[in-house]
C-alpha cells in the first residue's frame, strides 16, 4: 500500500482539524521501500464522486471513510485504525487498537468523535473544532 486517500466532510470543524492534524504527520514506512503517503478529498464532493463511483457518498458523509490505492475501503473505526497506521509515530498505537482486545476502546473512540460532530454540526450549536482553546492540543 503506497497511498490513502481520507474522505472527511469539509463542513464539521472536527472532521477539518483531523485531516490537518493527520497532513501534518510524518509518514510511515509501506514496508516496499517507500512510505504511505495521504490524500484527502471532500466527501460526496464532486471530486470524490468521480474518484470513487462505487462509494455509497451520503454515508461517506456520516463516516470517515478511506480508500486505499489496493482498492481497499475502510470506514468508522477501521478508518481512524488506517490512518494511524500510515504515520510514523502512531502506526504501534494502530496496531495495538486494531487488534480483537482493543477493537472496542477503538469504536467507543470513534463513536464519541461522532457524537461530539453531530452535536457540534455547524450551523447548530457552533462548531467544537473551530472555537477550540487549544488546550486539548498541549494535553496530549
Amino acid at each position: 500500500m503506497r497511498q490513502l486517500v481520507v474522505l472527511y466532510d469539509a463542513q464539521c470543524g472536527l472532521c477539518r482539524r483531523f485531516k490537518e492534524w493527520l497532513a501534518a504527520q510524518a509518514p510511515a514506512r509501506n514496508g516496499q521501500g517507500g512510505v504511505v503517503r495521504l490524500g484527502f478529498v471532500a466527501a460526496g464532493s464532486t471530486e470524490a464522486r468521480q474518484l470513487y463511483p462505487g462509494l455509497d457518498h451520503a454515508a461517506t458523509l456520516r463516516e470517515v471513510t478511506v480508500v486505499a490505492d489496493d482498492g481497499a475501503v475502510y470506514v468508522g473505526d477501521r478508518a481512524w485504525i488506517v490512518c494511524l497506521w500510515a504515520t510514523r509515530e502512531h502506526r504501534a498505537t494502530a496496531v495495538r487498537l486494531a487488534s480483537p482486545a482493543m477493537r472496542p476502546v477503538a469504536r467507543a473512540m470513534v463513536q464519541a468523535a461522532a457524537g461530539l460532530r453531530s452535536w457540534n454540526r455547524e450551523g447548530d450549536r457552533g462548531d467544537y473544532a473551530d472555537g477550540c482553546d487549544g488546550q486539548c492540543d498541549r494535553q496530549g
